[in-house]
């Protein structure tokens, strides 16, 4: 039998580690001593940034470059290619334009972010820039540490809190709301920490069976290849560029198997973190337990850096899914109020349904939204694991059935594997920018099964479609039940209720809008969402996927477990070098905008001094 003690030998990449004899005179990459912290009144007013007088020469960021073994990057949007300045190429344009979206190269990108607005949308791919088209640095960070070791990630840390840089972590760049971008800011990108070992026998506290170990960086369709090989299922995002154990899984991390394993923040069995002082720590039951506790869904980006981890490893488990979709009225043609009536009957009955998807250990996933004609449409894909085509078929026939009784003659597909649970031929290929804008909910069990709360909920949800939102729901049960050992985890307890995760997209074109359309949007958005929040006044938010400006967003994104988590932060990083928007600890510090808009496109400065510094 193989223990823990044996099972825990880092990666290789995580046994190259920084050493006092490695810092040498060069102090500025010095660890930290959190004995030696001073009050946050006392820190300088605002982290240093490109201009500022204390920003780093170029000679010491020479040095920091030596000390990484070449691993520093400077931070050039790859869109500069379209603009004329010293980055203009126009065969390099020409790509972005027309060919990136067959490549992963936004993917192996050091600075894109794929959501651009949060960022400041400061340079985005043209052909025909316009004549008030530009390009800057904007949130885009000023260097990039291209870490393929922990020494190289705790060189950067140490540099960033030693010298008041603010400092990014970025892993594929699925990011909404601007927690990889920052103005002046050094990031560490973990993007090429992939290493992956079976572990076929595991234990550790309670726990007893199959795990394995993965690097940081792996992205979801990448751990396909390694569950076929070990005949294994680990939880990860789906067959997508996401990367699996980054802020995905710290922040919760949903999948087409939560109602049966959990989240991804119930996986892991032991995290490797390098922390605000420099230092490489394990975090698991028996050791840094306060760490292990938030780092598994208390957030990305706020008390360390996720090298690798162990993670609990299941049986081979295949999803199938079936898709069904029904509409109103025909292509330009006009829809009868009583048709629309009837598709909200069905909206209404398939909800009902959702309860018995999730208690068979099912998901769902669909899209709902209204068209220009006013005509509306529904489609979804029920997911079942571990069951055969008759079975689901047999399973999603009630629903067809009360569907046809009211007069909707759905469509139904046949069975087959889940699209997000596979990597397909095109995996790992095709992200590109955009610039979407939503909100979500964590909509609990009891607005399903009290009839007048869900009709109150379903008047909710139906409003903001006929608004013109296109609406995403989630279906799924991510109870501690299902996600078992180790549990006691900082996940948002509204996961622990919730049957359905609700996302509403924004129908504004967010760029170009002037800083007073783009919040005059955001309040159009706000107001279709507290109707969703009136409903359900004690539930919560999925942090990975939300509105940046979510009122209470500490309740919202943490429930009760916010202030066990602001405590856990203060202790290990007094410093606030790790500091992401709407994380943990997040509101000592503001970023100053032009215009006062919510982006990272500005100095991040502390929130107490804000007051002194505007309009500089």
């Amino acid at each position: 039998m193989f223990f823990a003690s044996v099972k825990c030998a880092n990666f290789a990449f995580e046994e190259e580690q920084l050493t006092e004899a490695d810092v040498g005179d060069f102090k500025a990459i010095a660890f930290g001593d959190a004995s030696v912290t001073y009050p946050l009144e006392d820190e300088p007013d605002c982290r240093e940034y490109p201009g500022s007088e204390n920003w780093p020469p170029e000679e010491e960021w020479s040095q920091l470059n030596r000390s990484l073994g070449g691993a520093l990057i400077q931070g050039v949007p790859p869109a500069a290619a379209c603009y004329d300045g010293p980055y203009k190429d126009t065969a390099k344009c020409t790509f972005l334009a027309r060919n990136a979206s067959s490549s992963r190269f936004y993917i192996n990108d050091p600075v894109t972010v794929l959501t651009e607005w949060p960022e400041g949308d400061t340079c985005h791919a043209t052909l025909q820039p316009q004549p008030d088209d530009n390009c800057t640095q904007g949130g885009f960070p000023a260097y990039v540490v291209n870490a393929t070791t922990v020494r190289q990630i705790q060189i950067g840390v140490n540099f960033a809190r030693n010298k008041n840089l603010r400092l990014v972590i970025k892993n594929t760049g699925h990011d909404f709301i601007g927690r990889s971008s920052g103005f002046g800011s050094l990031s560490i990108w973990t993007h090429y920490l992939k290493d992956f070992q079976y572990l076929p026998q595991y234990q550790i506290g309670a726990y007893s069976g199959k795990a394995a170990r993965v690097g940081a960086g792996i992205e979801s369709w990448e751990m396909f290849a390694h569950m076929n090989e070990y005949n294994i299922t680990t939880l990860v995002a789906g067959g997508y560029t996401v990367g699996a154990f980054g802020g995905w899984m710290a922040g919760g991390g949903h999948s087409a198997l939560a109602s049966k394993y959990g989240l991804g923040a119930d996986q892991p069995l032991s995290i490797q973190v390098v922390t605000a002082d420099g230092r490489f720590v394990t975090a698991d039951p028996n050791q840094n337990t306060d760490l292990f506790y938030a780092l598994r869904g208390g957030g990305g980006s706020t008390y360390g850096i996720v090298t690798s981890a162990v993670i609990k490893a299941h049986p081979y488990t295949n999803v199938l899914a079936t898709s069904l979709a029904f509409s109103t009225g025909g292509f330009n043609a006009p829809v009868d109020p009583a048709d629309a009536e009837t598709f909200w009957k069905g909206f209404d009955l398939y909800h009902e349904f959702g309860k018995k998807i999730v208690d068979n250990g099912g998901t769902a996933c669909y899209v709902s939204r209204r068209s220009g004609n006013n005509s509306y449409s529904f489609t979804t894909d029920i997911e079942l694991p571990d069951v055969s085509a008759e079975y689901l078929t047999n399973f999603v026939q009630p629903l067809v059935d009360d569907l046809k009784a009211i007069g909707i003659n759905a469509t139904i597909q046949p069975p087959e594997t889940a699209s997000n649970w596979m990597a397909g031929p095109r995996a790992g290929l095709g992200d590109t920018p955009g610039n979407s804008r939503f909100a979500s909910r964590l909509l609990p069990r009891a607005n399903f099964d009290d009839p007048d709360l869900f009709e109150a909920t379903q008047r909710a949800l139906r409003e903001s479609i006929e608004a013109g939102y296109a609406f995403h729901g989630i279906h799924l049960k991510p109870t501690e039940e299902v996600a078992g050992y180790p549990g006691s985890n900082a996940v948002n307890p509204a996961f622990r209720t919730a049957i359905m995760h609700a996302d509403l997209f924004d129908n504004a074109a967010l760029r170009g809008l002037s800083p007073m359309a783009f919040k005059e949007a955001h309040a159009r958005l706000a107001s279709a969402m507290d109707k969703w929040r009136a409903v359900s006044p004690e539930a919560g938010a999925y942090m990975n996927e939300c509105d940046l400006e979510e009122p209470n967003w500490q309740q919202a994104f943490f429930g009760s477990n916010y202030d066990r988590l602001l405590s856990i932060k203060r202790s290990r990083d007094p410093w606030g070098v790790f500091y992401a928007p709407r994380t943990v600890g997040s509101e000592d510090r503001v970023v100053l905008t032009e215009d006062d808009m919510p982006t990272q496109n500005g100095p991040l400065c502390r929130a107490d001094s804000v007051q002194g510094l505007e309009g500089v």
